[in-house]
C-alpha cells in the first residue's frame, strides 16, 4: 500500500507562513487527496481537498482556512502541498494528508505550532 510522509511543519509566529509537503511512496495520480489536522483534545478534521490530476486538480477548503491556505499537487502524482499564510494560534495542530476517503494508512503527520 502507498505510504504517506508529511513534512514542513514547525514553530511560527502568528501571521507567519509555512509550506507543508506530503510525499507518497507510490503513485497518487488518480486519487482525490486532502489535508487534515488534529488539534490537542480534538478530533481530526478536514482542512482542504484537491481532486485528482486527471479531474483537473480542483481545490476546496474548510471555511476557517479559506483565503489563507492553498492546496496543490505535482503533475507526476507523488506529492501534495499545503501553503499556509496568515497563520493563527488556532491553526496549531498535527497536519496529515490522505485521500478524501481516508483510504490510505495514516502517516506520522507534521506538527504546526503557531505561537508568539
Amino acid at each position: 500500500q502507498v505510504q504517506l510522509v508529511e513534512s514542513g511543519g514547525g514553530l511560527v509566529q502568528p501571521g507567519g507562513s509555512l509550506r507543508l509537503a506530503c510525499t507518497a511512496s507510490g503513485s497518487i495520480f488518480n486519487f482525490h487527496m486532502a489535508w487534515y489536522r488534529q488539534a490537542p483534545g480534538k478530533q481530526r478534521e478536514l482542512v482542504a481537498t484537491i481532486t485528482s490530476v486527471g479531474s483537473g486538480a480542483n481545490a476546496g477548503y474548510e471555511a476557517a482556512v479559506k483565503g489563507r491556505f492553498t492546496i496543490s499537487r505535482d503533475n507526476v502524482g507523488r506529492e501534495v502541498y499545503l501553503a499556509m499564510n496568515s497563520l493563527k494560534p488556532e491553526d496549531t495542530a498535527v497536519y496529515y494528508c490522505n485521500t478524501i476517503a481516508e483510504a490510505l494508512r495514516w502517516g506520522q503527520g507534521t506538527q504546526v505550532t503557531v505561537s508568539s
